[in-house]
């Protein structure tokens, strides 16, 4: 090995020593500062059990909100033809939600690939479903056929989903309904959405041909 080279190892050596030192010194003084200010990190936890607390408290409280709002919920086919389309998707995500799908959400908008609604049932089925609303209820347009391409295309390879279902409070063309079941799709036209949304049984129960839970139900 050269003198250079030597004396540059050693130059590296004294630097590392020199952190080392450094750095040792640094731990004794936060060492002497914390014996001697302990109710400070004291305080400071204390401070961030009581946010933490309060933080689990709103969400639990939100969530007991949300269950309550939804209890019992209800609507006639002349409410639901009255709403506006974005309306319509947040009133069958609280169906979704009264039939116990605590996760349900309405991501309906510009970019949704399909999905207005979205959320797992008590048996952990992930339900993606479409809306397709008429304000002229069963006078406006049927549902066609490019509606249900658009779902069965993203509804299981996007999304995932294990139950892919289009709502509408209007009329479904023959086409779209063969297709429906050449897809495994799930349709829930004019007369179903009547059913659903004005008693008590959840839509996995009145819906034929659901796919088996993923899990066993959860015990009440």
């Amino acid at each position: 090995m050269s003198p250079r080279r030597r004396r540059k190892g050693d130059d590296d050596l004294l630097v590392a020593f020199g952190g080392l030192v450094v750095v040792g010194l640094v731990l004794v003084k936060v060492g002497q500062w914390v014996r001697a200010h302990w109710w400070i990190l004291l305080v400071i936890g204390l401070v961030m059990l009581v946010v933490l607390a309060a933080g689990v408290h709103q969400r639990v409280d939100r969530m007991s909100r949300a269950r309550r709002r939804v209890e019992g919920l209800t609507y006639s086919l002349g409410q639901l033809d009255a709403m506006h389309h974005s309306v319509f998707e947040g009133a069958v995500r609280d169906l979704l939600a009264r039939d116990g799908a605590h996760d349900a959400l309405r991501c309906g908008g510009r970019g949704d690939l399909g999905a207005d609604v979205k959320g797992h049932d008590p048996l952990g089925r992930l339900w993606v479903i479409q809306c397709k609303h008429r304000s002229k209820g069963p006078a406006g347009s049927a549902v066609g056929t490019p509606d249900l391409q658009t779902l069965n295309g993203t509804g299981r390879p996007v999304h995932g989903g294990d139950v892919v279902v289009l709502v509408t409070n209007g009329r479904i063309s023959a086409p779209a309904r063969d297709f429906a079941l050449q897809q495994r799709l799930h349709l829930v036209d004019r007369q179903v959405l009547e059913q659903w949304a004005q008693g008590r049984r959840p839509l996995w129960e009145i819906l034929p041909s659901v796919p088996p839970p993923r899990r066993h139900p959860r015990v009440q």
